[in-house]
């Protein structure tokens, strides 16, 4: 499942879901929780299973919902009725470790059920980072997990738990606790062996910084972001897309070690490369696709 563009749309918004439909995000997230007022909750469950069965099959985004942490009484509220035939996956806030997507996994197995969808269709991507004992917790995501699709992490939820006044510095960096939470998403990602996505870029105008966080991100070895505006979909594809030089410098990689596949280092262009760089070529080629 590509994870490139992650769009949150308010599932109470009329206009936005309808707007979404000509999206090219990877995934729509339609948003139960920080989007929604709690007068809106039931009305924004109703919408959303709407949209999904509406939808699922005439759209090209993957349809995600963001459901209220499984610690409230909405959560399963909104599980039961938003897994229905076409939901692509669940967005879990508030995740605290692992076992909270083994928890989500055991209510989406009888659901699934309920809703005749094939056993673990439903696939989970946590918020890792919006708590602190989530970051202190983050070595749980050390191997591959059922139904786990990736993992990105959030910096708001973190600052309002430990009562930062921001959480970047003067210099408009992410402060040493947020880096952290970045880089932890990053290691547990790999680990379990599933595509980084980064957080949100907050100011939705600010089209040049939004390019340029997302070329260092990538550099770093994220593999996709949220969006929070429609505007920012198409910075966020191109970014997280190989360029036409990266996928040439693949092929020839990968053609190298074909054409020698007893050696364990080559040289390309005067360069030692070596079976990391073929991991990475073929990295380049499979995003592509």
């Amino acid at each position: 499942m590509k994870l490139r563009s992650m769009l949150f749309v308010p599932a109470d918004s009329e206009r936005k879901l309808a707007k979404s439909v000509g999206s090219a995000a990877d995934v729509l997230i339609l948003d139960l929780e920080d989007s929604v007022a709690e007068s809106r909750k039931s009305v924004a469950r109703t919408m959303a299973a709407e949209f999904i069965a509406a939808h699922a099959a005439s759209i090209g985004p993957k349809l995600f919902v963001r459901i209220n942490p499984l610690d409230t009484p909405l959560a399963m509220g909104d599980l039961a009725a938003v897994v229905v035939p076409g939901l692509a996956g669940i967005l879990q806030p508030k995740t605290r470790s692992a076992a909270c997507i083994v928890q989500l996994g055991h209510g989406l197995d009888a659901l699934e059920a309920r809703a005749g969808l094939a056993p673990g269709s439903v696939k989970i991507v946590p918020v890792a980072t919006e708590t602190p004992q989530a970051v202190l917790n983050m070595q749980s995501f050390c191997a591959p997990r059922p139904r786990l699709a990736g993992v990105t992490w959030g910096a708001e939820d973190l600052s309002a738990a430990i009562g930062a006044v921001a959480n970047k510095d003067e210099d408009g960096s992410w402060s040493p606790l947020y880096q952290l939470a970045n880089s932890l998403c990053l290691a547990a990602a790999a680990a379990a062996d599933v595509p980084a996505i980064d957080t949100l870029h907050a100011d939705f105008r600010d089209a040049a910084g939004l390019a340029a966080a997302c070329r260092a991100s990538r550099r770093r070895g994220f593999r996709g972001r949220i969006a929070i505006h429609p505007d920012q979909v198409e910075t966020i594809n191109t970014a997280y897309s190989p360029s036409a030089a990266e996928l040439e410098h693949a092929r020839r990689i990968v053609a190298a070690f074909a054409a020698q596949p007893d050696a364990g280092t080559l040289s390309l262009d005067g360069v030692m490369i070596d079976k990391p760089h073929l991991t990475q070529a073929l990295r380049t080629l499979d995003a592509a696709r």
